[in-house]
This record gives structure tokens, sequence and C-alpha cells, in this order.
């Protein structure tokens, strides 16, 4: 079996599984369709790419040997997710605002970077990954996962939002966007709280 096809039955399961990033680019897809959720996307794989990097060239490490530094981010990253569900709780409450701020670029760094599963996974890429990926590409093994990652993230990631969008349009009565809205928030807050019981437990 060549090294791309072990990689991808590792790594596959590990980015389309629901996280904080996968279900807010469906409730952006729900909400404001692909073409508007597209500067989110972008703020949530720029940071995935540097991440990649930044662990592939050695700050894997440090996060390892600061394990504080992943569950302060764990704590950050749970009240960020409390907050946007919130958020989504609120709109809820209302008849589907056309005119709701979409989240942007920042909002995808924001959460990219508090995400700690997000970095986790990558450490754990390279953990099992790097090694072969050195022996058969050379001094180029680094580089072909952080791009073999970038283009699973960001199909992955394209999947999520269509995904939001096309249950919007099965779903036009404003009552039936409003559970829609409540449904997301709830699994916010649930990985919200899965975070902080992972951190309490690590």
């Amino acid at each position: 079996m060549s090294l791309f096809s072990l990689w991808l039955g590792v790594m596959f399961p590990l980015v389309f599984s629901p996280g904080p990033a996968n279900i807010v680019f469906a409730v952006s897809g729900a909400q404001m369709g692909v073409r508007r959720s597209l500067p989110l996307l972008a703020g949530v794989d720029t940071v995935f790419i540097l991440v990649s990097i930044l662990v592939g060239f050695g700050f894997g490490q440090v996060m390892q040997r600061y394990p504080d530094v992943v569950q302060v981010m764990q704590w950050l990253g749970a009240a960020y997710l409390i907050y946007l569900a919130w958020t989504f709780l609120r709109s809820s409450l209302r008849v589907a605002d056309t005119q709701a701020k979409p989240l942007g670029f920042v909002d995808g760094v924001v959460i990219q970077v508090l995400n700690s599963k997000g970095w986790l996974m990558v450490v754990l890429m390279y953990s099992l990954f790097s090694e072969p990926a050195l022996e058969q590409f050379g001094a180029l093994g680094i580089w072909v996962l952080v791009v073999w990652l970038a283009v699973l993230n960001i199909s992955i990631h394209l999947v999520w939002i269509k995904a939001g969008h096309i249950i919007s349009q099965w779903s036009q009565h404003p009552g039936h966007q409003r559970w829609q809205s409540a449904f997301y928030a709830a699994c916010l807050l649930l990985v919200a709280i899965w975070l902080l019981l992972d951190s309490r437990l690590a």
C-alpha cells in the first residue's frame, strides 16, 4: 500500500469528523451560502497550513514539552465556541435575517488558532508519517505532507459548507431555520463542554 493511501486512511476520518471548525462551516453554509463562507474557509485553512509548517519543522516538540499551553488553548477555544453558540441561539429566536453578518477571515483565524484538537491532529500526523515521508521524498517530505493536508482540509471544509447550504435549501420555512440554528448552537456547546472536560482529564 502506498504512503498516500495509508496517510489518507488515517487523516480523512480525523479531518471529516465533526469538530469546532466543521460545525461552524455547516452553519455558515446554511446561513450565508457557499460564496460568502469562503473568507471563513480562507481564515481557517491559512492557520491550518501555517500550523502544519510550524509543527513539521519542530514546534510540535514545544507543545509536547509544555502541555499547559494546549490546556489554555482548550479553555480559550471552549469560551469562543460558547460565544458562537450564543450567537447562533440568539439568531434562532428570531426570524432568519438575511442581513446577518457572515463569519469572515478573522473569525476563521481565531477559530483555528484556538482549536487545540486541530493542532494535536497535525502533531499526530507528523508522529506517524514524517519519517516515511522523508524516506520517500527526501528533504521535500515535510512539504509533501503540508500540501496533502492542505488539499484534504480545503476539500472537506467545502463539503461541510455545501452540506449546510443544501440542508438549508430543503427547509426554507423560518421555523425550520430557527430549529437549525438552535441545533448548531447545541452542537457547538457540546464540543465546548467536551473540550473543557478533556482539559480537566489531561
